[in-house]
């Protein structure tokens, strides 16, 4: 069975811990470890490779985390980048493409949380047995309480009836009492073949672009695929639910009863993670004194301070979007960045200069690139770092320096065995991240 890993998202619903470069399912909430992370070793137990779908960004974090632990297997791991998400009917479409007919896949969100992986992995045999009899399998989560933050799915035993929107409470109140309505878990189990009959029956438009554009595929290397801009565009955006399951007649419903949370908001979090005396949840790897305050949720981070009551957290939205439009850069990066050859973390940015932290990988390098508005200074305080300026390359020790003037073409590589740290001293009248011409990038990134 594959494990094909779901790992797109806008991170606007933990802001500001989750970013759009960094979101929820890549954040360290749980100890060492992410809900990405979680989700891999969750699933490894019982599907023998994952099929992990996200953007060329998230590709690097995803690797990244897999080569943290030892127990994680890169080899058996295939990646879908996808330039823009379409929802999760033509994601799922172009892996089963990828995939023999008969694989029996698992599609998970990358960013749930189980707890009980006992009865996780009886409800996955269950699932298993009933796609190896070509029906569609979705996971109905047992309710706890009357949530309107999920769609509902009404049952008669292991039969689909309908599946049902977010209700209001006293509607979602009279699902609870009734005792055949399940949360929607958006976790599917299904031959991939079988998927991609009723796609092709019930939503032929989205069959037929996703078969277009996964036949003009890049493929990068043997586990990187790579769908063009122009033909991802043309798929119609819509997901699973939509396009096959609330159409299809051959889907089934697996009750689940896994101690489940989607982590969806702070409230779902302060559930999940230690509170102080007075059931608040604070975030921060500073100290937080508080003095007659309960029931709240403090978040602090390098360059945002979010306070809410409990109760309230869903509204973080409406914060997202008003520093979109003031600050948008606050919502899509923090102060320290990951990129595929490392981390940069900004420590001054003030109108004509820019001071940057940068730390380089072993065997690792930057892009070959200029910039049209600033010029850049690099000090090296740590490992040796190869710089290439123009038609020189040298090599640059610690408490050294260079000099790259606007328009020059250069590099900056670590052939050595430990990490390369350097303050990056911009100047300019614009110090932006667009600034970047890239002549020449193994990364693949525009």
């Amino acid at each position: 069975m594959t494990n094909i890993i779901l790992c797109g998202g806008s991170g606007t619903r933990l802001w500001p811990i989750s970013r759009t470069l960094m979101p929820k399912q890549f954040v360290k909430l749980f100890g060492d470890r992410s809900l990405f992370q979680l989700t891999v070793e969750r699933n490894s137990k019982v599907c023998d490779r994952n099929f992990v779908v996200s953007n060329a960004e998230q590709y690097f974090l995803a690797v990244d985390q897999l080569e943290e632990d030892l127990s994680f297997s890169i080899e058996n791991s295939t990646f879908l980048l996808e330039p823009i998400g379409r929802n999760t009917a033509p994601a799922i479409a172009l892996t089963c493409m990828a995939s023999d007919p008969d694989e029996i896949v698992l599609v998970t969100p990358s960013d749930h949380l189980i707890k009980n992986q006992a009865a996780y992995e009886k409800v996955l045999e269950r699932a298993e047995k009933l796609a190896s009899e070509n029906c569609l399998v979705t996971f109905g989560i047992t309710p706890s309480c009357p949530e309107t933050g999920f769609g509902y799915i009404e049952a008669d035993g292991e039969e689909v009836k309908a599946f049902h929107e977010k209700p209001d409470l006293q509607t979602a109140a009279s699902y609870l009492e009734a005792g055949n309505y399940y949360w929607n878990s958006g976790m599917f189990c299904f031959k991939a073949g079988v998927f991609l009959e009723e796609l092709a029956k019930y939503s032929p438009e989205i069959y037929e672009s996703s078969k277009i554009a996964y036949d003009n595929k890049q493929t990068i290397a043997d586990n990187q695929l790579r769908i063009t801009h122009e033909f991802m565009m043309a798929i119609p955006e819509d997901s699973i639910d939509y396009a096959v399951m609330e159409k299809s007649g051959r889907v089934k419903v697996v009750a689940s009863d896994i101690d489940w949370s989607d982590v969806g908001s702070f409230d779902a979090l302060a559930l999940e993670l230690p509170n102080d005396e007075h059931n608040n949840l604070i975030i921060s790897d500073k100290t937080v004194s508080l003095i007659d305050i309960e029931d709240m949720i403090i978040v602090d981070t390098d360059d945002a301070l979010l306070i809410s009551k409990k109760g309230s957290s869903q509204k973080v939205k409406e914060i997202v979007g008003m520093h979109k439009q003031t600050d948008p850069e606050l919502t899509h990066i923090h102060r320290t960045a990951h990129r595929p050859w490392g981390t940069y973390t900004v420590l001054e940015n003030t109108p004509g200069y820019k001071i940057k932290r940068i730390v380089v990988k072993p065997g690792k390098r930057l892009s070959l690139q200029k910039h049209f508005h600033r010029s850049e200074h690099w000090i090296v305080v740590s490992g040796t770092a190869t710089v290439t300026v123009g038609e020189e390359t040298r090599l640059v020790r610690p408490n050294e320096s260079t000099y790259i003037k606007m328009g020059e073409i250069h590099r900056l590589a670590n052939e050595g065995k430990i990490p390369v740290v350097l303050i990056e001293a911009q100047v300019g009248e614009y110090t932006g991240e667009d600034d970047i011409v890239r002549i020449e990038d193994e990364y693949h990134r525009a």
